[in-house]
């Protein structure tokens, strides 16, 4: 699958206790992204943030927090990632999203050995 150079970002911002029925909320987005074909998707998990209600998630106090920061990363073209937005739209009830222009460089492993840097044509 190639990437168009000229791609966009979503970033979504949720929290780790967020559910989609019986799945975290973040594997559900995830699954729903490779099920429509996104180029790609990747959880990162925060030790440390706060959203709207100013109310700090931490994973230093003593207890263990069950409700840490979660962002969701996608990638892919333009068009691709508009027509995720009304999906997300339908699953997301609290959070964040934001979109942004990306330019994307692939790195690929040639047979010799050294990787290849290619960037892609929109």
């Amino acid at each position: 699958m190639e990437i168009p150079q000229d791609s966009m970002l979503l970033r979504i911002f949720i929290g780790e206790s967020d559910r989609l029925g019986h799945l975290p909320l973040y594997e559900a987005l995830v699954l729903k992204a490779r099920e429509m074909h996104l180029a790609g998707a990747t959880v990162l998990r925060g030790p440390l943030g706060f959203g709207a209600s100013s109310r700090v998630h931490t994973a230093k106090i003593l207890r263990l927090s069950m409700d840490l920061p979660i962002v969701i990363e996608i990638i892919d073209s333009r068009n691709k990632i508009e027509s995720f937005l009304p999906v997300l739209d339908q699953l997301l009830e609290g959070g964040l999203a934001t979109l942004e222009p990306v330019q994307v460089i692939h790195y690929r492993h040639r047979t010799g050995g050294e990787p290849e840097k290619k960037a892609t044509q929109g």
